[in-house]
């Protein structure tokens, strides 16, 4: 805790907000672009007694709360500690138990409207299942990647958390073979199997939108936090940098 306790010192309130006018930028382009692309494909139909139209706007609604939340727990702990500060050696496991719920809550909307707005992307059943299927296994691969050599811990930012994340042996198994940021190039084409299998518009329009805006929290976010904790660190072992994901 000393390491991350010298960051604290180190930074301040100009770091917390470090890359964050281009994060809002850029969430005010993709948010009306990706609604534009959904639109054609919310016809009235729904879900569980729910319209596509409030599903598909309450998941971008999760997604950018999910990422503004990350933002917020992942700098004021890096520029203040403030999560160590309020819940001691429990600060992680409590990170992790809001974390996930809010990964898996995109996940259950993003079948929500694909449910509730079906049959609305113009392929035929074959290609969209095979699409889909095809998309499935890089996304199961990573998943498994994930649990089998990174950790959960890990994902979820573990290293604004502990200083020995950052003398961790740099991933490159798995899916981790194929690219550093596994977690955002494959992780989410998941996303993209349960709109394809139900051939869905609305619902492959925000798979779209929640992979390119992890993206916008890896360069606006994670890159620069990245920076500032390994330089802190011994050189790492030779292989490619993975993020968590957001």
């Amino acid at each position: 805790m000393n390491e991350l306790k010298e960051i604290n010192r180190r930074l301040s309130w100009q770091y917390f907000f470090h890359g964050q006018w281009q994060h809002l930028l850029l969430v005010l382009v993709l948010v009306p672009g990706a609604m534009a692309l959904a639109e054609p494909g919310l016809t009235g139909g729904s879900w569980l007694g729910v319209g596509d139209r409030p599903w598909a706007y309450g998941l971008i609604a999760a997604v950018v709360i999910h990422q503004v939340l990350v933002w917020l727990v992942w700098r004021s702990q890096l520029c203040f500690g403030t999560v160590s500060r309020l819940l001691g050696r429990a600060d992680l496991a409590v990170w992790m138990v809001l974390f996930f719920p809010l990964l898996v809550a995109r996940m259950v909307m993003t079948i929500a409207v694909a449910r509730s707005a079906p049959g609305t992307l113009e392929l035929p059943t074959g290609v969209a299942i095979a699409l889909g299927t095809l998309l499935l296994v890089p996304a199961l691969y990573t998943l498994w990647s994930v649990f089998r050599y990174f950790g959960l811990a890990r994902a979820v930012g573990g290293d604004h958390f502990r200083a020995r994340y950052w003398t961790m042996p740099l991933v490159n198994q798995g899916a981790f073979r194929y690219s550093g940021n596994a977690m955002y190039t494959f992780g989410p084409l998941l996303l993209w199997t349960i709109a394809l299998w139900s051939q869905s518009r609305a619902a492959l329009a925000l798979a779209l939108f929640q992979q390119a805006y992890i993206w916008v929290h890896f360069y606006c976010t994670e890159a620069p936090d990245l920076e500032v904790l390994y330089a802190s660190a011994p050189p790492p072992t030779p292989g490619d940098l993975s993020p968590s994901p957001g």
